[in-house]
């Protein structure tokens, strides 16, 4: 029996059945005229199915060569995405991938027991200010693929399922929904998709997976009674049959959720692990520095520099 984290540590009956359902506000920072807002994890929800991190990216506008500029870091345990709405994002990690992060595209990547990565804006022709505005997501490995070596795959935004119709546009990132299948391979069970809708259009949420979220990006939303802005995520309970109505300027949704992991996951600055020992085990190797023959590498043709160690 899976463990989910809305079920722990009973289940609510009869008329409390509501206190199942979670909504999220995220929590914004400010980087320097860069905003970003966090939804998962949450204090009172650690993961929605595997996926335990969960980022709004902007909007924002960078001037030519500037604005985000993260440089080589470790993770283990999970596996990312970055995925944009608008803007491109520089890609290079461990591997040797050298990599373009473009609107509607995934770069699936997957630490496993571990990888390095930078995520910078380098593009020395962009001339221009440059918008920018997404979503990065981690989502958390199985028990017995987090030890596995690191990966990387891409696909293009041709490559991805999209589906049509009736004022609604689904474009399937991850996983299976809505009778279609992304084409990244993926360790467990998951749905990840865009979905624009038409003002005053329909779209039932998927009911295929165990667990469901909904995170709104622009517009609204309405769920029975009940609407939702722009930043806010709800949490579904599992099984349900439900509908989401776009507001009345339309709105785009990310769709995220499915089958919930063994256990809750431990958390620390860029490393996720179902044990502390492996949380541990990769501080200390990250600390050592040993870019030759150590657990970690730094990127080929960005390996001048690297966040450090946070000292916590």
């Amino acid at each position: 029996m899976s463990w989910n984290p809305a079920l722990d540590p009973h289940c609510p009956t009869g008329n409390e059945v509501d206190a199942i359902e979670t909504l999220i506000v995220p929590r914004a920072r400010d980087l320097g005229g860069f905003e970003v807002r966090r939804a998962l994890p949450a204090p009172k929800r650690q993961m929605v199915g595997p996926f335990i991190f969960f980022d709004q990216m902007g909007p924002a506008e960078f001037l030519p060569t500037r604005g985000l500029d993260v440089r080589p870091h470790p993770h283990i345990g999970l596996a990312t995405i970055s995925y944009l709405y608008r803007g491109r994002m520089h890609h290079r990690d461990s591997l040797g991938t050298d990599s373009w992060i473009e609107p509607g595209a995934v770069n699936w990547m997957v630490a496993g027991r571990g990888i390095t990565h930078s995520e910078r804006i380098d593009d020395e022709t962009q001339t221009d200010p440059m918008p920018f505005f997404g979503i990065q997501t981690w989502v958390a490995l199985p028990e017995d693929s987090e030890d596995d070596p690191a990966q990387f795959e891409h696909a293009p935004a041709s490559d991805l399922p999209l589906i049509e119709g009736e004022g609604k546009t689904v474009r399937l990132i991850l996983g299976d929904a809505y009778g279609e299948r992304a084409p990244v391979q993926t360790a467990s069970e998951m749905f990840y998709a865009d979905a624009v809708l038409e003002a005053g259009t329909s779209i039932p949420l998927p009911d295929n997976h165990e667990d469901r979220g909904v995170y709104v990006v622009e517009g609204s939303v309405g769920v029975g009674s009940d609407w939702f802005e722009s930043g806010q995520m709800m949490v579904f309970r599992p099984g349900d049959k439900l509908s989401l109505k776009a507001g009345p300027a339309g709105t785009r949704l990310m769709l995220l959720g499915g089958a919930t992991l063994e256990g809750p996951r431990h958390i620390w600055w860029n490393f996720v692990a179902s044990s502390k020992e492996r949380i541990e085990a990769a501080k200390e190797a990250w600390r050592d520095g040993d870019w030759e023959n150590g657990r970690f590498q730094l990127p080929p043709g960005d390996d001048q520099e690297f966040i450090p160690l946070p000292p916590r």
